[in-house]
């Protein structure tokens, strides 16, 4: 018996160099990282998320705060062992060191085939047919212009609280979480790779907390959900919540995430979503403006319903109660994140989705 557990323990071993051949494969040949998220990946996620589906609660939060305790509880164990068992301390030192590195194996092997590969899959403009290029500061302000009309329009559409910010007009946030997964269906018919059939996003208990941590959403590649903090500014929510479902259906990139969610936004019949996704774009799209003719972007901005200003101002004063050191780790933390996984400007490649809202823009216009 003892024999079978050490064979068992050098096998889960093997699954982390198993992952890094899988990581150096998908990055060294995008057509291997996309044949996976269009054969193995939506099997896979498909089934997994079907089954975490059926839970109405996050089952990422449950995990999280089990896992935490069992951490606590492991540790305690074996330094009592270690402590009262002297004949045996090399031993269990030995044990708890390699349960460890089993522990992390797995872990970095189901993270690997869950999502890793995914983010080595060719760009979502490459197998959507958009082109992306270099663009004019012409360009940007006109789409910057229209996003703001646009912003315009669609603010007068929706429900507002007594102070005088949007609000979401279903029922509950689990009212939103089902349009949303509505939404992502309906644009299934114009982008076939972005598939139907999926669950709902999933709001967080402890989403005060993830403001804490500078966090909107979080894809969990071990439960296939699409976790939302749903503290955060209303009008924010839906584009938030098809952010994270982006993610569910194999597209890692931020950038391409932000943009995608932008798409199901625009492609909703609901106001709310609507106004979302603009609302959006038009702050990506604008912070750029910014950087290369301020004085345009303040033109635009100085042309935004009051109810619009109202929203962003909304914003701004809730996030910066949350400025301070732990939102600093977090992000510092993310940025890590993203730059291991070749997304190499870290937390700055959401600023990309410019480049595919501009191509999208260049589209409509007809100008290629």
């Amino acid at each position: 018996m003892k024999k079978m557990m050490r064979f068992r323990r050098i096998w889960l071993t093997a699954l982390a160099p198993a992952a890094f051949v899988l990581t150096l494969a998908a990055e060294n040949s995008p057509d291997f990282a996309e044949r996976y998220a269009n054969t193995v990946y939506p099997v896979l996620s498909h089934s997994i998320n079907w089954i975490t589906s059926l839970a109405p609660f996050s089952i990422m939060e449950l995990l999280i705060a089990v896992l935490a305790a069992g951490a606590v509880i492991y540790m305690i164990f074996y330094i009592v062992k270690i402590i009262h068992h002297r004949e045996n301390r090399r031993k269990n030192l030995f044990l708890f060191a390699v349960n460890l590195i089993c522990i992390a194996s797995v872990l970095y092997f189901v993270f690997v085939i869950s999502c890793g590969i995914n983010y080595y899959r060719y760009p979502f403009a490459q197998t959507c047919g958009l082109n992306v290029r270099p663009s004019s500061t012409a360009e940007l302000t006109g789409l910057c212009s229209e996003l703001a009309e646009k912003a315009n329009t669609l603010r007068n559409q929706v429900q507002t609280r007594k102070n005088g910010v949007m609000r979401l007009n279903g029922e509950n946030i689990y009212t939103t979480a089902k349009e949303a997964q509505a939404s992502f269906d309906l644009i299934s018919g114009d982008y076939p790779l972005l598939r139907a059939g999926y669950g709902r996003p999933k709001p967080v208990f402890s989403s005060r907390l993830m403001s804490y941590c500078d966090i909107t959403g979080i894809f969990f590649p071990f439960t296939f959900e699409a976790n939302v903090n749903v503290d955060i500014p209303e009008y924010s929510i839906p584009s938030t919540m098809c952010h994270e479902l982006s993610h569910l259906r194999g597209y890692m990139r931020e950038d391409e995430a932000n943009f995608i969610g932008y798409l199901v936004c625009e492609k909703s019949g609901n106001a709310d979503f609507r106004y979302s996704g603009v609302m959006l774009a038009y702050i990506y799209a604008s912070n750029a403006l910014y950087g290369t003719d301020s004085d345009a972007a303040n033109r635009i901005c100085a042309a935004l319903s009051e109810g619009v200003k109202r929203d962003l101002a909304d914003n701004s004063t809730y996030w910066k109660q949350f400025e301070g050191p732990i939102a600093k780790a977090a992000d510092q933390i993310n940025d890590s994140y993203l730059k291991a996984n070749k997304q190499e400007d870290g937390v700055k490649s959401y600023g990309r989705m410019v480049d595919l809202l501009l191509a999208e823009y260049r589209t409509k216009k007809g100008a290629g």
